[in-house]
């Protein structure tokens, strides 16, 4: 009997049937363009795409009436650039992402294409629109594939990736689409807000943005921030010295719990570690690990401890080149140039004897939770997200509508087996591969690391079944590993498959085969390669789907269900046959740490045999609880860097907000004044109190005041000594002194210098309080967790505290840009022939003195410095390892810092 949800359903249809079938109409009216748009010559294309500008930008027409005819001239479009006419699904696609919805739509059903529709539509506004992908590998492809399109509509394409020269990102930036990776856009979005000027900011309206792989960028990556740091001072030894004392640690001196990643030392090793840090003089005699003095170095063996407990070799990180690259834990890729925070990384690389970097501190940050919610509209391309649909619309407002697939999908999954160990599943995976291998199928293996991966290797070898192995190691090879995956008989074993771009096609990737060819034999006639080619490929492509297409093997269960469903989306694309199935064990991590122990009992009270595996429906529902729980985990965790983050978003927005007012206006005079009258009225209440006699006015400190925050020397004692004189007097005649001189100050620079003088110490001022704010909002958040234990509410009293720091801020920002500004002045005659001296002989002395790599470099170079061997300006890998203060490998004599290693 069905239940009354059930019938329900068949009845009315799902509220995602609903969505799909409202767009039925505009299809429809999409459909009946084609041949009208069909008939459209080149340029008739391109004077469409300029009528409908008109018609959005000076007609006042709304995107949604322009929809049906826009997107038949882009279908029209891209049939003719790419060969690819869209099919219907693909259409609706693009209606729900112009609505501002997450299309979610399966492997292989062109959703790069997909995204061209909306981006052209919401382009014509003339805003600018930002397509984000995952890395810039799939940036760089799709902007030169997909520009095809946009060029024969008459639109221009940019693409955005890092260590690009200048000029070209700020062109990439006004270009009417624009693709690049959400950590480039989030990290222009804070380089931007540390600019001088209006004209060097590169990004411009935050228009609309299409998120490809919107599950991985706005939900995996969204509980790190982007953060622009600069180093501070050098702590090498600190950290060697206390990675000497973590080994002896035993298992007795400290908890580890893995659900929440943290470490916690206990009472036998708060005493064993106080005791070696005084034996070793990091902690002086007769100080205590609680005492306020002894914060830092607790904060630092307690990161030491991480390292070594928490942080894997070949599993967070790998070492290459004498350096930590961090490794992404949902896409196996490396994240070069990005570090841990509060000394983490350094702990690391201290634990693995490699150069240890600077310790950074936080010049900008913002989390992808506040920098994608900055755009007025957002829409999202993945195939897995309705299991993360509430948080979607709880933090972005989006709504998730499951786009149906253009053919029926023919995949078919298997229920989880679960051996009792490792080593069984191990020999189970083996023998699985060896079967489908030998009748030929292609086999995609997914892992959840990369020494997982490469002890499967191991396994495969020993048998002697050739394959590829797809992990962070190698990484540049990704997209022709990815390609050749469905070939007849290939076996693939890759850390992860989410946002990999390239297809995987049964009987290989064509495009990738045509490429070869051309390029080992540029003389071939290009029409006669792909002829041959598609005629091989068809062969080969009959004989997979006969062996039963792509079997996709997952060897453990991660965290996320998405990151599974992802995996085995990769098999089944466009109506192919294919199947799936995941081999775990209860010595998985998942299993180990969430999975419940009544599994353990079960399949011990059933008496297993050695080797043997359980496959029941279960099991499965029992690991999706756990992974579930899992998931609720992280969305909480997500939560709550989001409700700290939207404290310090709201002072972010204030503070750039009023850097862009600075930047574009022309004359700050009034600015500098009103400040200047809130220092006085400031003085005024300190010293001279409302509703207080003249008697009690504390003048000798008021006038040391006025003299060092105004450069006044106010006769302010015989002031208050005349009749009838009370606090509005002395403000008002404060007021007039100090505008006096600042006319004179004008006069003696010239209008134009003072305004541009005013400017530049109105930014520098803000910038550097804005550092220093978000160092003790840093601060704050450390210890107020600690609040909770005081049944006081953490959010509340960061909240509080936050207010209090930032109205501090805007204090001292008015006392020191009042003060600054007092104090400058034009150098003297004599001043500057003494600075001009002081210059020649340093231009005298300089040949003379013998270059040394660390040696501070001279005001002028003496000779033109050679670039380091191998320097290429678009590979920072091969730059070499410099410190901050080290020449530019460049050869530009300049420090690194100031050169290429500049914080932009």
């Amino acid at each position: 009997m069905l239940g009354l949800g059930t019938l329900a359903r068949k009845v009315f249809g799902t509220p995602n049937d609903r969505k799909v079938k409202s767009v039925r109409p505009l299809v429809a009216r999409i459909n009946a363009l084609e041949e009208e748009f069909q008939a459209l010559t080149d340029q008739g294309i391109k004077d469409k795409t300029a009528e409908f500008q008109r018609r959005v930008q000076d007609g006042g027409e709304s995107l949604d009436d322009l929809l049906p005819e826009a997107f038949a001239n882009c279908r029209e479009a891209a049939r003719r650039a790419l060969g690819l006419r869209a099919f219907d699904v693909q259409l609706k696609g693009g209606i729900f992402l112009h609505q501002g919805n997450i299309a979610e739509m399966k492997t292989g059903e062109g959703k790069t294409l997909v995204a061209t529709f909306p981006a052209y539509l919401n382009a014509l506004a003339g805003k600018g629109v930002h397509v984000v992908t995952v890395n810039d590998y799939l940036a760089k492809r799709d902007a030169e594939w997909m520009g095809k399109v946009y060029g024969a509509l008459g639109l221009t394409t940019g693409v955005v990736y890092p260590y690009q020269p200048e000029e070209e990102k700020k062109a990439a930036y006004k270009a009417d689409i624009t693709y690049s990776t959400n950590n480039e856009l989030g990290f222009d979005y804070l380089r931007d807000n540390m600019k001088s000027s209006k004209e060097e900011m590169k990004q411009r309206d935050h228009f609309f943005a299409i998120v490809d792989e919107v599950d991985s960028i706005l939900i995996d990556e969204a509980r790190t921030p982007l953060i622009i740091s600069g180093p501070s001072q050098d702590r090498s030894d600190l950290y060697q010295t206390v990675d000497k004392l973590i080994p002896e640690l035993t298992e007795d001196h400290f908890k580890l719990d893995e659900k929440s990643r943290n470490v916690t030392f206990t009472e036998d090793g708060n005493e064993f570690i106080e005791r070696r840090l005084q034996e070793v003089g990091l902690l002086p005699e007769g100080q205590s690990l609680y005492d306020p003095e002894s914060t830092t170095i607790v904060h630092h063996v307690n990161q030491g401890l991480r390292a070594h407990r928490l942080f894997t070799r070949d599993q967070q990180y790998i070492v290459r080149d004498d350096e930590i690259m961090l490794i992404d834990e949902f896409t196996g890729r490396m994240m070069r140039g990005r570090r841990l925070s509060d000394g983490l990384h350094q702990a690391i690389e201290a634990k693995e004897g490699v150069t240890i970097q600077p310790e950074n501190v936080t010049l900008a940050s913002v989390t992808f939770q506040n920098y994608f919610r900055l755009y007025e509209k957002l829409a999202g391309m993945t195939g897995t997200a309705a299991t993360e649909a509430e948080e979607f619309m709880q933090i972005y407002g989006l709504g998730v509508v499951e786009v149906p697939t253009n053919r029926p999908v023919a995949r078919i999954d298997e229920h989880d087996a679960v051996y009792r160990t490792a080593r069984e599943k191990h020999e189970g995976i083996v023998a699985a591969i060896k079967e489908a291998h030998d009748r030929g199928q292609p086999i995609l293996v997914g892992t959840t690391s990369i020494d997982k991966s490469e002890t499967l290797s191991e396994l495969l070898k020993a048998v002697g079944i050739p394959h590829n192995v797809l992990n962070a190691r190698q990484h540049e090879q990704e997209a022709q590993i990815v390609a050749d995956a469905g070939k007849l008989g290939a076996v693939t074993i890759a850390t992860n498959m989410a946002g990999r771009g390239t297809d995987i096609q049964l009987g290989g990737n064509v495009e990738m085969k045509v490429m070869q060819a051309l390029a080992a034999d540029p003389t071939a006639h290009p029409d006669e390669i792909r002829a041959r080619i598609e005629a091989e490929h068809a062969e080969e492509k009959r004989q997979v789907i006969e062996a039963g297409g792509l079997f996709v093997l997952g060897t453990e269960r991660h965290e996320s269900r998405r990151i599974d469903n992802q995996l085995r989306g990769r098999s089944g694309r466009q109506g192919d046959p294919g199947r799936s199935s995941f081999f775990l064990s209860l010595e998985d991590d998942l299993m180990r740490i969430f999975g419940s122990d009544r599994l353990d009992k079960v399949l011990s009270t059933l008496g297993m045999k050695e080797g043997e595996a359980i496959i029941h429906p279960w099991v499965n529902k029992s690991l999706e609880k756990a992974q579930a729980k899992v998931e609720g985990r992280n969305f909480d965790i997500r939560k709550q860097l989001l409700k700290f983050d939207d404290v310090m978003n709201d002072q972010r927005k204030a503070i750039f907000s009023q850097r862009l007012e600075i930047m574009e206006a022309e004359d700050l005079s009034e600015i500098a004044q009103d400040m200047r009258y809130q220092v006085i009225d400031d003085l005024i209440d300190q010293f001279m109190p409302p509703r207080s006699y003249a008697d009690q006015w504390d003048i000798v400190g008021m006038s040391a005041a006025v003299l060092d925050k105004l450069g006044l020397d106010a006769p302010l004692a015989k002031w208050a000594q005349e009749e009838g004189v009370d606090q509005d007097i002395i403000r008002d005649r404060l007021c007039e002194s100090s505008d006096a001189m600042m006319v004179e100050k004008t006069r003696a620079f010239g209008p134009e210098t003072m305004r541009s003088i005013e400017k530049q110490l109105l930014l520098q001022t803000i910038d550097a309080k804005w550092r220093e704010h978000l160092l003790r909002l840093e601060h704050l958040r450390s210890v107020v967790g600690f609040r909770g234990y005081a049944q006081r509410d953490p959010l509340s009293e960061y909240k509080t505290e936050a207010f209090a720091l930032f109205e501090s801020l805007l204090n001292s920002l008015r006392q020191d840009v009042t003060q600054k500004l007092v104090q400058v002045r034009p150098l003297t005659e004599d001043e500057q022939q003494a600075m001009m001296r002081q210059f020649l002989d340093q231009q005298r002395d300089a040949p003379a003195a013998v270059p040394q790599p660390t040696s501070q470099p001279q005001v002028a170079a003496a000779a033109p410095v050679l670039a380091a061997a191998g320097f290429d300006e678009s590979e920072p890998a091969s730059w070499g390892n410099p410190s901050r203060n080290d020449p530019c490998p460049c050869g530009s004599g300049e420090k690194f810092k100031h050169c290429h290693g500049r914080l932009e």
